[in-house]
């Protein structure tokens, strides 16, 4: 007989972790499955948005202890490395997924969930009102709900024929930690032919640097430091880092194909959360703050609603009125960066129009829940 779930989580990210919180801090049975096994370091931005902070305190999510930097300016550089800087009225702190998903997965165990890491979910069904799922070693069971939090491109975006897996993205995102001499309060976006990367402090006297380039420049230059010496060192700020700075990783995190096209939220009665609901838009307030809402509304939908119809509906109607404009203009803004003349007038447009940098800010953020 097939084993059953209510509640199954495919994803320990900030949405899948969040949502496994708070299901089984009301009691409900939740299971989440991870492919890797925690703690592990993703390709991410570590900025978290300050409209995050009060959700986590008011759940005892937020982890206190950790020696988290707390950020409050914004430097913009365009590819010739002429920067301005201007405060973000919001403000947010920075913190390694490394430790955040780390203190989540364990505020999650002491909670009720059970996390099943190392642990890959090959397929997901649905049949009969139910979702029937294949784990990696040829187990199955039974679940009533699922929530998909498993990240920006998986096994299972395929096997669900979403529109976006079919085509070919031209991003790679690549990302290190390093130590460094920065101003602690600052989050930085420094553009270059072709991409943009940001740097922010994190816990432990790190800095986080972290950014989105050319699959085509990668190939052409063979490899990832010779790409950056050959193009993102055009920047003079992104050299003067990239040389004065220790990297702490033996290699970096990289991530292929990164996709920006729009996601469902929901797919074959899968409740999308985090980056597999496209909540990666770059310039949007950042992907961590997005995931940890997502994660909070698709709990929220399946702990206030019974049936599969209202659960669906509550959570589509949620998604949309939080997220749906916020990504319309992430993906618009996004056209002033990496490029000589666009990113020169983006600087040049927040340097000198204060009240468009402010409606910019403001719009690609949300607000304190």
């Amino acid at each position: 007989m097939v084993e059953s779930f209510e509640n199954v989580i495919i994803g320990g990210g900030l949405a899948g972790l969040v949502a496994a919180n708070l299901l089984a801090k009301h009691g409900k049975p939740v299971t989440l499955f991870e492919k890797k096994t925690f703690p592990f370091h993703r390709v991410c931005g570590e900025y978290v948005s300050n409209e995050v902070k009060d959700f986590l305190l008011r759940e005892d999510l937020f982890p206190t202890l950790q020696d988290y930097t707390q950020i409050d300016q914004f430097t913009f550089s365009d590819t010739k490395g002429r920067s301005t800087t201007l405060p973000l009225d919001l403000g947010g702190f920075g913190l390694s997924r490394y430790v955040f998903d780390d203190f989540l997965v364990k505020r999650a165990m002491e909670n009720g969930a059970v996390i099943q890491a190392g642990t890959q979910v090959e397929q997901v069904k649905f049949e009969d009102d139910h979702f029937l799922l294949e784990l990696s070693d040829g187990s199955q069971f039974r679940a009533k709900n699922v929530i998909g939090a498993f990240g920006k491109r998986s096994k299972l975006d395929k096997r669900l024929g979403r529109d976006f897996i079919k085509k070919r993205s031209p991003y790679i995102g690549v990302k290190y930690h390093i130590k460094t001499e920065i101003d602690p309060r600052v989050v930085a976006l420094h553009n270059f032919k072709g991409g943009y990367c940001g740097i922010n402090a994190i816990e432990g006297g790190k800095a986080n640097l972290c950014y989105l380039g050319s699959r085509d420049q990668l190939r052409a230059f063979g490899s990832i430091p010779a790409m950056e010496e050959a193009i993102l060192w055009e920047n003079p700020l992104l050299k003067e880092i990239f040389t004065s700075s220790e990297f702490l990783f033996e290699k970096p995190e990289v991530i292929n194909e990164i996709n920006f096209e729009p996601k469902n939220p929901i797919e074959n009665h899968i409740l999308m959360a985090g980056d597999s609901a496209g909540l990666i838009t770059p310039l949007c307030g950042n992907g961590m703050a997005m995931a940890i809402l997502s994660g909070k509304l698709a709990a929220e939908a399946i702990l206030n609603y019974k049936s599969r119809f209202e659960i669906e509906q509550a959570y589509e109607e949620v998604w949309k009125k939080n997220f749906q404009r916020r990504l319309q203009v992430g993906r618009t803004v996004q056209l002033l960066f990496g490029s000589n003349a666009t990113s020169t007038l983006a600087r040049h447009l927040i340097q000198n129009v204060p009240f468009v940098a402010d409606k910019i800010i403001k719009s690609t953020h949300g607000k304190p829940f």
